[in-house]
């Protein structure tokens, strides 16, 4: 296990030192201590391999711009870029896989942060933590009690949030009730929830067959449901 992954890690160098220019873009996320990690998320585990997919090799241009509708935003030419290797550990109990983990790249006021899902394998968050977070306030971000809003929470979850934006006819759904625990540093928070709702758009992409692709209303349908305001 250790020999595939420093093999890994070998190969994602080697594609950064050819494109220097674009490390971020080219050196993706992998997990630091994979063996131990996929231990503490998944301690069923007995097993975990590893996937490296791109949005380049699997649509291009035409999944970017699916992305970004079903984002809210533009991915950031160099933290998102299309050619970031994506690396998926795919975990296993046996025969059985119980579940993934990925993390990205997510730009904020300080550099940037890596930010990892663990997920079921119907796709609801098992976990968040970060290798790296640089906040004034990272505490309250890595504080157990953060984290534990998210568990459950899927992709389906965040396109209802986006669907009843403005509409006074709904309550909020789980995303809508995730509480910023920063004090000032508010930018944090939406970089995290940013990094979190792109994480599970990519999962779903890439992984999962679009699973939630069904539950996505999209602007035209959004733009029809304004009208039920009030109602």
């Amino acid at each position: 296990m250790l020999k595939k992954v420093f093999g890994l890690m070998i190969c994602l160098l080697a594609v950064a030192l050819l494109q220097p220019t674009q490390i971020f873009a080219a050196t993706g996320v992998i997990l630091n201590s994979p063996d131990k990690d996929v231990k503490l998320v998944f301690p069923q585990s007995t097993s975990y391999k590893t996937k490296i997919v791109t949005v380049k090799d699997n649509g291009g241009a035409n999944l970017q711009k699916a992305i970004e509708e079903r984002l809210g935003s533009k991915l950031d030419p160099v933290f998102d870029a299309v050619d970031v290797p994506h690396i998926f550990y795919t975990v296993n109990k046996g025969n059985e896989v119980i579940g993934y983990i990925h993390g990205i790249d997510q730009k904020d006021a300080y550099g940037g942060m890596q930010v990892f899902l663990a997920l079921d394998p119907a796709g609801k968050i098992v976990d968040l933590y970060y290798q790296k977070i640089s906040s004034t306030e990272a505490r309250l971000f890595t504080d157990k009690a953060f984290a534990k809003q998210f568990k459950g929470i899927t992709l389906k979850d965040f396109y209802y949030s986006d669907s009843m934006k403005g509409m006074s006819c709904c309550e909020g759904g789980s995303v809508d009730k995730i509480k910023d625990p920063s004090k000032k540093d508010h930018a944090e928070f939406s970089a995290i929830m940013r990094s979190v709702k792109l994480n599970l758009i990519l999962s779903d992409k890439l992984v999962l067959n679009n699973k939630y692709e069904s539950s996505y209303k999209g602007k035209k349908d959004t733009k029809d449901m304004k009208g039920m305001k009030g109602m």
